[in-house]
């Protein structure tokens, strides 16, 4: 059975709180058993691993390598604009372990900072503006 990884960055914890205009009203509790239920669908296992900590969440892609994780899927908040560390631990596994960037919202309509991906060109690929759906569209493709 694939496992694949689901990683939260900074912030992703407060969803249903914060911005509801942008991001909705559901909860992220919600939203990760959803996550859950669609891999469980896929016939995949799948863990979902949330931090505030950008250390935290390259020492978990760091522990992926060696834990047969077939893909990850990632939406890394702010981290994704400016993180250079969390860019080159997803290139040290880019090799074995595919991992598909995911936004809630349309970053490209949003303020300017949010128009550039640093993570990006080291991703098989980037949903953006689904809302959740995005995180069950990239689990679609890492399947």
């Amino acid at each position: 059975m694939k496992k694949l990884l689901v990683l939260l960055g900074p912030n992703l914890n407060m969803v249903g709180i914060r911005e509801k205009a942008i991001y909705g009203k559901e909860n992220a509790q919600s939203i990760n058993e959803d996550i859950l239920a669609k891999a469980k669908s896929l016939n995949i296992e799948c863990e979902i691993y949330q931090s505030n900590h950008e250390g935290d969440l390259i020492d978990r892609i760091h522990a992926a390598y060696s834990e047969d994780v077939s893909g990850i899927v990632i939406n890394a908040g702010a981290l994704t604009h400016y993180s250079y560390a969390l860019r080159d631990a997803i290139a040290s596994v880019e090799d074995s372990i595919p991992t598909i960037e995911v936004h809630m919202s349309n970053v490209h309509t949003r303020e300017e900072f949010r128009h550039k991906s640093v993570i990006s060109p080291v991703c098989k690929g980037v949903i953006a503006g689904f809302g959740k759906n995005g995180y069950f569209y990239a689990l679609e493709e890492l399947a």
